[in-house]
C-alpha cells in the first residue's frame, strides 16, 4: 500500500505519508477500493492541522464534520 499512497502523495511529506498509509491500513477491511480510502485518508489528512497529534482515525471521531465532506470527496458510499 506504501507505493501507492507515495505516487498517490508526491507533494505529500514523510509524516503526511506514514499518517496516510496508517489511515489506509486502518480502512482496509470497510469494503471499499483502496483508491477511495487512499482519497479519504488524503483529504482527511489535508484537513488536520500539521501540528495533530492524533491519527486520522483518531481524529476523525471527534470530526465528524471534516469526516463526512471526505467521505463525499472519496466517493465513499
Amino acid at each position: 500500500m506504501a507505493a501507492v499512497t507515495v505516487s498517490g502523495s508526491a507533494l505529500a511529506g514523510s509524516d503526511d505519508i506514514q499518517w496516510i498509509s496508517q489511515c489506509m491500513m486502518d480502512n482496509k477491511n470497510e469494503g471499499k477500493t483502496t483508491e477511495v480510502v487512499r482519497k479519504y485518508c488524503e483529504c482527511m489528512n489535508e484537513k488536520m492541522d500539521d501540528n495533530e497529534t492524533q491519527s486520522i482515525t483518531q481524529w476523525e471521531k471527534t470530526h465528524a464534520k471534516e469526516a463526512k465532506e471526505c467521505d463525499a470527496k472519496a466517493g465513499w458510499k
